[in-house]
């Protein structure tokens, strides 16, 4: 949300050169691709770097959103390649362990004044450490009626919340967790594994056909997932970053999955396959795509690279289909009505050997 608010104010000054990429934890060849495919430049393994360099040296100031990073080594390795464009990168982080770059912390609302954001569960402010998170959710299952804060409070102290310890790493908050776990036997099976699919799968956010196929809800249809997903949202445990399609917060994401499994190969061939029959939409679905392109780096599975491969080429040509569409729409009618031919080239050049 910070680097959208961040983007919409600097639109102006970079001519609206504003380009906002999630990344999590993939590698420094899903980044470069994914940079690659956004800006239309090669993905070949000798051009793509080149190319990148090129693209973002000549289109004058632009600004970078790399939003969610995680994986320290890919971002180095991508900021040092790119160093030099005129292009600005800002990167958004629960931590970072990078040198070399300017950092800007962020601090919970009200945390230094030692006051209260959410009123309602006051009480537990202390308790859930001003986390914004913690403390949304707290008030959501209080204000749905399904617990008050006298109750909460108990159980958060009968499982020591407040007690030192050492954890894991950034998204992994007690204060969250142990929401997590009130709620979980409280929800029926088929929420339990839509919150599953959800804190698995790579990508922004999924959409009700989609989670009622990963999550293997058969009976209702459409309707039996949204039944499933109401206490979800009634408790914030699960975001609806885009009207009917779902995803959770990072946290959430880590203290769910710690209770649950799920195979990576099937959201790689559920997307892969929607995708293969219904590529007009790649907007809604492209960073399965690249979590797609990601699985099969990190896996080394020969299949999955070239099926990957296969779809890019597949994307490539139907866009540069509807380039030729739209510019035939508006080709100038020669003597006798006859059209100018105007004739297409360079648009599958791309998608050649990347071993």
């Amino acid at each position: 949300m910070l680097a959208c608010a961040l983007g919409h104010r600097l639109a102006g000054r970079f001519a609206n050169r504003v380009d906002w990429f999630r990344v999590g934890a993939w590698d420094f060849r899903t980044l470069a691709e994914m940079l690659a495919i956004r800006f239309g430049t090669s993905r070949e393994r000798r051009a793509l770097l080149p190319e990148l360099r090129a693209f973002l040296g000549r289109s004058g100031e632009r600004l970078v959103v790399l939003d969610n990073h995680e994986d320290d080594r890919a971002m180095a390795r991508l900021l040092h390649e790119l160093r030099g464009t005129p292009a600005t990168f800002v990167i958004t982080a629960r931590r970072c362990l990078l040198a070399g770059v300017l950092v800007f912390p962020v601090t919970a609302p009200l945390v230094t004044s030692g006051r209260a954001a959410f009123p309602r569960v006051g009480r537990l402010t202390r308790t859930l450490r001003w986390n914004p998170l913690a403390l949304d959710i707290a008030d959501s299952i209080v204000a749905s009626g399904s617990a008050s804060v006298t109750a909460l409070e108990d159980f958060l102290r009968a499982k020591d919340a407040t007690r030192v310890r050492v954890i894991d790493h950034e998204d992994d908050l007690p204060e969250v967790s142990l929401l997590v776990a009130w709620a979980w036997p409280r929800l029926r099976p088929e929420s339990r594994r839509i919150l599953g699919v959800l804190s698995h799968i790579e990508g922004d956010h999924v959409d009700v056909d989609s989670l009622a196929s990963l999550a293997r809800i058969k009976a209702g249809g459409k309707a039996g997932v949204k039944r499933a997903l109401e206490p979800l949202r009634e408790w914030h445990l699960v975001q609806e970053p885009m009207r009917g399609r779902y995803a959770v917060h990072a946290v959430v994401r880590y203290a769910v999955a710690r209770r649950t499994a799920f195979e990576a190969r099937r959201a790689f061939a559920h997307y892969v396959s929607l995708l293969e029959s219904a590529p007009e939409r790649l907007d809604l679905e492209q960073t399965h795509l690249f979590a797609a392109m990601d699985y099969a780096h990190r896996s080394e599975d020969l299949g999955a690279m070239l099926r990957i491969e296969r779809l890019l080429a597949k994307l490539d040509a139907d866009a540069s289909d509807a380039i030729a569409a739209s510019l035939a729409d508006r080709i100038p009618v020669g003597p006798a009505g006859a059209r100018v031919s105007v004739r297409r080239s360079g648009a599958r050049r791309r998608r050649r050997d990347r071993a």
